[in-house]
């Protein structure tokens, strides 16, 4: 009898033909896409088609008006928002996952997304140095990784006071004081607001000139307490001293949280390791997988000390599940169906190693280190200490930066956004691609002095 295939390989053959190309010629390509590509987009927005239309049809015309209209943040000069770029040996995962299409829910179905997640869990907490009995769970992203990770400490928190909070809820519950610094991200505010904490209803502690919560600063604490702590400033890199807010917040019995968005990769690295002393002492953590160690999107990982207060937070339960005796994903995660997001971070572990984990981070910071001394000699103030891939610039007043931002955007060469720090107007640089040569840094830096003097006249002078 005849096998009738379900695979179009002439479809797939061509996918992978157009995404080669669209990878490869992305470093000849302008960082952000060009006005005439973005007004092309126009083109999707079409009638709902009455019949069927061929696939390669489909496949081409998403190629033809989507692939120059993307943001090259999988080439080597895009600095933007802290956004890495997928390894190879990711994509190509990522691919071989998509054809698998597996439901990554419990191990009956997906008994390989099951095993492959518990092994690129156990790795990730070997590679940082976090508790190696602590449980994991594969999310789409920080900010769900934190909204995941306080949930937990919710529940913990309220069931030391007596209180089940996913069988009684929030109503009458006992109060729950939280702490956060002054520089903690929106993620985190997002996150509280979800959890019914709310994002106004917290304990501010002041930070220092480099966005480092003050441990001398912390509020006395009594009663349910949940203090979060940063490892990576957004915009300085900076980190919080996790070692002396963690053993003050646990001699009063709070739980404390890190969101490691990005910076807790440091860890990773033995000349970077240190800024990360003392997160590994904290009770749960947050961070991305598609940011630092460059997997594709979506890809967020919480992190619990305790599993049981991982697994009762999100487990459920109905007669037509079929629980296995391991590990089971979905009741790590808020969703039940999900993708098979550890195939990807499996993928870059297992190729890289350690010592290519380290070497990723260690290159991109010395990057940094690279545009932030450039940027000096050429006249121009760096804001912060350079001490990961962050890299704040000032043109001088809040104007003539702002002019000189758009000018570097405008230019196409590289691609760089703005923010402001304690106040001022600044151009953030963020290295966080793998892609990113020393050719590419020269090339960008020369770029990004050009374009802001001829934006702004009296630069020219410098």
């Amino acid at each position: 009898m005849k096998h009738n295939s379900i695979c179009d390989a002439t479809l797939l053959a061509s996918a992978a033909r157009r995404s080669v190309r669209f990878l490869n010629e992305i470093g000849d390509r302008r960082a952000v896409p060009s006005a005439e590509a973005i007004a092309a987009l126009r083109g999707f927005d079409a009638e709902l088609p009455a019949a069927p239309v061929h696939p390669e049809i489909v496949l081409d015309t998403l190629d033809r008006l989507g692939s120059p209209a993307t943001v090259a943040n999988v080439g080597g000069r895009y600095f933007g928002f802290v956004m890495g770029g997928s390894l190879p040996v990711t994509v190509a995962a990522n691919w071989l996952a998509a054809a698998w299409d597996q439901n990554a829910v419990m191990a009956v179905t997906s008994p390989v997304a099951a095993a492959v997640e518990d092994v690129a869990a156990r790795w990730m907490l070997e590679l940082l140095g976090l508790p190696r009995e602590s449980g994991v769970g594969f999310v789409g992203c920080d900010t769900v990784a934190i909204f995941v990770a306080l949930a937990a400490a919710r529940r913990a928190l309220l069931l030391r006071e007596g209180w089940d909070v996913e069988s009684q809820g929030l109503f009458g519950a006992p109060p729950i004081t939280v702490v956060v610094s002054e520089e903690t991200h929106i993620a985190v505010f997002k996150s509280l607001g979800l959890l019914g904490f709310g994002r106004d209803r917290v304990v501010r502690v002041p930070a220092d000139s480099q966005g480092r919560m003050r441990a001398d600063k912390l509020p006395r604490i009594a009663g349910p307490t949940l203090v979060c702590v940063q490892a990576g400033n957004v915009n300085s890199g900076s980190f919080d001293p996790a070692e002396e807010i963690c053993a003050a917040a646990h001699e009063a019995g709070a739980w404390v949280h890190v969101d490691g968005a990005f910076g807790i990769w440091a860890a990773a690295a033995p000349e970077r390791a240190h800024l990360a002393r003392g997160i590994a002492d904290a009770d749960s953590w947050s961070f991305d997988a598609h940011k630092w160690l460059n997997v594709p999107y979506d890809s967020g990982i919480a992190v619990m000390r305790e599993p049981r207060h991982l697994r009762d937070a999100m487990s459920g339960d109905a007669a037509y599940l079929q629980r296995g005796e391991h590990r089971d994903p979905g009741f790590l995660t808020p969703g039940m169906s999900t993708r098979a997001r550890g195939v990807e971070i499996w993928a870059a572990l297992a190729s890289l190693g350690r010592a290519g984990v380290a070497d990723l981070v260690e290159r991109t910071c010395r990057h940094a280190q690279r545009f932030a001394g450039g940027l000096r000699e050429a006249g121009f103030e760096i804001l912060n200490d350079v001490v990961i891939n962050q890299v704040l610039v000032s043109f001088g007043d809040d104007e003539t930066t702002r002019a000189a931002i758009a000018a570097i955007q405008d230019d196409g060469t590289c691609w760089c956004g703005g923010t402001v720090w304690h106040g001022r107007a600044a151009m953030r640089i963020s290295v966080s691609g793998w892609a990113t040569t020393e050719e590419d840094v020269e090339t960008c830096l020369a770029a990004m002095i050009r374009a802001a003097r001829a934006a702004v006249p009296s630069l020219q002078i410098r």
